[in-house]
């Protein structure tokens, strides 16, 4: 990974000490912001599902898995997929006929993971290690991509909408879980409200989450405001898809 691709320092370091957390099996998220991030997004899931060691180490805003509406035999890639939760979630909705790949940035994070996916016996993962922006696998891969409070923290967020068109099969579609901030917060107003390690200062206004999956050529989308994380910026839902057919000159203004 060079450096030019690398995460910002604060991610860097910030995530590496949660990651130590994690393989010593204490809970890491964001101690101020509980009630948006963590495990307390996953208060459906039964017993069995995923290792206790999976849900503690949880640092996202939602539950994809659930946005994403997963099926049989799907194709799945999680940007930035942790210690994987999200993963072993979504190889059991995409069942043995299909494949769940875990792309990560980290080595620590990436050994957390492995641990975790083999205490829940699952084969249908493959992890990978690389970055938002450049996502290593072919065009035209992936049913569905899924994250987890990850896009908030790329410094070329234009670069990630693009990869996941890229990857995308026609007609494939994405759903991830975000911070997203209210349109009348100025980039100054986020980073007064938390770091940009905190999944704050990077976030981007509902317009501009439109404006760029619009310019990077996905459609439909949506994106829905779940819960207050902080003053103006809220943990939200985010859906589009990758038209069936390639974008023509007209649908520039669709979206």
């Amino acid at each position: 990974m060079s450096d030019t691709a690398a995460p910002p320092q604060e991610v860097q370091e910030y995530y590496r000490d949660k990651a130590a957390s994690a393989a010593a099996g204490q809970a890491c998220c964001a101690p101020d912001l509980d009630a948006t991030f963590g495990a307390a997004n996953y208060t459906g899931i039964g017993p069995g599902e995923a290792p206790d060691a999976a849900l503690l180490a949880s640092l996202g805003c939602g539950n994809p898995t659930a946005v994403a509406e997963l099926r049989e035999g799907e194709t799945v890639l999680d940007l930035g997929s942790g210690a994987g939760l999200d993963l072993i979630l979504s190889a059991r909705r995409v069942g043995p006929d299909g494949q769940v790949y875990g792309l990560d940035f980290l080595e620590e994070m990436l050994a957390v993971a492995r641990r975790n996916i083999t205490d829940a016996e699952i084969d249908n993962i493959v992890l990978l290690k690389g970055v938002i922006e450049a996502i290593p696998l072919p065009a035209d891969t992936l049913d569905v991509i899924i994250s987890n409070c990850v896009v908030n923290l790329s410094a070329d967020k234009p670069a990630v909408f693009r990869e996941m068109y890229r990857t995308l099969v026609p007609g494939g579609r994405i759903g991830v879980t975000d911070v997203v901030a209210e349109d009348r917060l100025t980039s100054a107003d986020r980073a007064a409200r938390g770091s940009l390690a905190e999944c704050v200062a990077g976030a981007l206004s509902v317009t501009e989450y439109r404006e760029q999956l619009t310019a990077a050529g996905l459609r439909d989308v949506e994106i829905t405001f779940i819960q207050e994380a902080t003053d103006g910026l809220h943990s939200a839902i985010i859906r589009a898809r990758k038209p069936a057919r390639p974008a023509t000159a007209d649908d520039s203004a669709i979206v």
